[in-house]
C-alpha cells in the first residue's frame, strides 16, 4: 500500500527492470542451492543467541507494526536473545531490489535484509534469481503444524515454496458496506456491475499499482472468462488475447457510472477506505477481511460496518516470510520464522483487537487445549467468518497472468 505514488512507480519501474534482467539470466525453476550448515534445532539456536533480525516488512498498518515489534520482538528477545529490528517498507520490492543489488555487487554473506514479509510476484524474482535460503524446514520443529498438502500454501502464486518461505498469514478478499444505509449489497460480480449503473457514483477501486485494486481486476477478468480454472497454470497468450477485450469491456462500461465517472482512481486502498469512511463510496473491499473491525474499533468506519464475501467466490492466498540467500545472521531468522508459525504467536495475531487474521497454521494439528483458543476466539461484527469466506477461495493467477492483467488494465483502462 504505497504512501508516496511518485516513489511507488520509481520502485516499480526499477523493479520491473531488474525482473527481465533475471528472468533472462536465471531459468524460472532455479531453486537456490543453499547450504543449511545446522545439524538440528539446537545448533540453531546456539547459534542465534545474542542475534540480530532485521525483518523488512510493509509498515504501512499500526496493529501490524505493534504486534511484529512489541509481542514478536519482546518474545525473540526473552526466549531466545535475538533483537527483531522491523524495517517499514512501502513495497515489497524496495527489499527485493536491496538484495538483488548486494548480488551483483558480490556481498554473498554480509547483507542487510534477515527476513521479508513476501509473496506473489516478489517470491518469483528472487527464486528465479537464486536470492533465496533454502531447505531448512525439516529444521523448524513448528513445521510440523503446517499442512504442505494443501496447494494454496505449498505454491504462493502458482510457484513451488520449495521450502524457501514460511508461511504467515492466510488472507483473502471480502467487500464491506455499512448496513445502515446500504440493504442489498451486490453478491457476485454480475450483480456488482449491474448495481454500479443503478447506484452511480457510489463505488470504484484502486487502480491497478495498487494490490487491493489489483486483486479487485483480477475478479473481473475472472467473471469475464467464465472462472478461473481456464487461467491457471503459465500464461498463455492466446487465451489472454480472448479473454482481456471482454474484462476491458466490461470495466469501462462501467467506468461513467464510478465515482467521479470514473475520470481518476484512488492511488492506493488507504484512499478508498478513506472515501467509504466520509460516506463518498458505498461499498469498501480488502485482501484481510481484519481490516474492517480495527477500522471500526479506530473510529474510522462505522458500527454498523458489515462484509461479506461473494456468491462466485473471491481470491485468497497465503503471504510468507523468506529469508535472503546473504543474509548474515540466517540461524536468527530461521528461530524468528520458527516462532511466528508457534500456536502462541498465530493465536496472539488472530485476536481481533490486536490483528485478526486468519492462522496460517493447521489448528487441527494443535493439542486440544489450543485448538480450543482458537475456536474460541470472538470475531468482531464487522468481520466476516473466516470458515465460511474460505469455502468459496478462488486460486491466485500466476504472476506472469498478473502482470499482463495490470498492465492491459493501464493501457486499455486507465487511458
Amino acid at each position: 500500500m504505497p504512501l508516496n505514488l511518485s516513489l511507488e512507480i520509481s520502485v516499480w519501474k526499477n523493479f520491473r527492470f531488474l525482473c527481465i534482467f533475471f528472468a533472462l539470466v536465471f531459468p524460472l525453476s532455479a531453486v537456490a542451492e543453499t547450504k543449511v550448515d545446522y545439524k538440528n534445532w539446537e545448533d540453531v539456536t546456539s547459534a542465534a543467541k545474542g542475534g540480530t533480525v532485521n525483518w523488512f516488512m510493509w509498515g504501512g498498518a499500526d496493529n501490524i507494526n505493534h504486534y511484529v515489534s512489541d509481542y514478536i520482538g519482546g518474545e525473540l528477545k526473552k526466549r531466545y536473545d535475538i533483537t527483531l529490528k522491523r524495517i517499514g517498507i512501502n513495497d515489497t520490492a524496495e527489499a527485493v531490489n536491496i538484495v538483488l543489488g548486494e548480488k551483483q555487487a558480490g556481498i554473498d554473506d554480509k547483507g542487510s535484509v534477515d527476513m521479508i514479509w513476501i509473496n506473489g510476484g516478489n517470491f518469483r524474482t528472487m527464486k528465479q534469481g537464486d536470492l533465496l535460503f533454502c531447505g531448512y524446514h525439516s529444521l523448524l520443529p513448528n513445521n510440523n503444524l503446517v499442512n504442505w498438502q494443501n496447494p494454496s500454501i505449498a505454491n504462493d502464486f502458482g510457484l513451488a515454496v520449495d521450502e524457501c518461505e514460511v508461511p504467515w498469514n492466510r488472507a483473502q478478499f471480502a467487500f464491506a458496506y455499512d448496513s445502515a444505509l446500504t440493504k442489498n449489497p451486490p453478491k457476485s460480480i454480475s450483480e456488482l456491475i449491474d448495481w454500479v449503473k443503478k447506484n452511480p457514483g457510489e463505488f470504484t477501486y484502486p487502480a491497478a499499482t495498487d494490490f487491493n485494486g489489483s486483486v479487485f481486476i483480477r475478479h473481473v477478468f475472472y467473471h469475464a472468462a467464465g472462472g478461473p480454472d481456464a487461467l491457471l497454470g503459465d500464461f498463455d497468450q492466446e487465451k489472454f488475447d480472448v479473454i482481456a477485450p471482454k474484462a476491458w469491456a466490461i470495466l469501462n462500461e462501467m467506468k461513467p457510472y464510478l465515482w467521479r465517472e470514473g475520470e481518476t482512481y484512488p492511488n492506493a486502498i488507504a484512499n478508498l477506505a478513506q472515501l467509504f469512511a466520509n460516506r463518498e463510496v458505498a461499498l469498501y473491499f480488502d485482501y484481510d477481511p481484519a481490516i474492517f473491525g480495527i477500522n471500526v474499533e479506530n473510529g474510522i468506519f462505522p458500527e454498523t460496518t458489515r462484509s461479506y464475501g461473494l456468491e462466485d467466490g473471491t481470491i485468497g492466498n497465503t503471504n510468507y516470510v523468506a529469508i535472503p540467500y546473504n543474509s548474515p545472521n540466517k540461524a536468527a531468522a530461521m528461530v524468528a520464522a520458527n516462532f511466528i508459525l508457534s500456536a502462541n504467536a498465530q493465536y496472539e495475531k488472530a485476536k481481533a483487537d490486536v490483528w485478526g487474521t486468519a492462522p496460517a497454521i493447521d489448528i487441527s494439528r494443535l493439542p486440544e487445549e489450543d485448538k480450543l483458543r482458537f475456536l474460541s476466539l470472538p470475531r468482531h461484527p464487522a468481520v466476516i467468518d473466516p470458515a465460511a469466506l474460505s469455502k468459496k477461495a478462488l486460486p491466485e493467477l500466476h504472476p506472469d497472468w498478473i502482470s499482463a492483467i495490470e498492465k492491459g488494465w493501464q493501457e486499455n483502462v486507465a487511458k
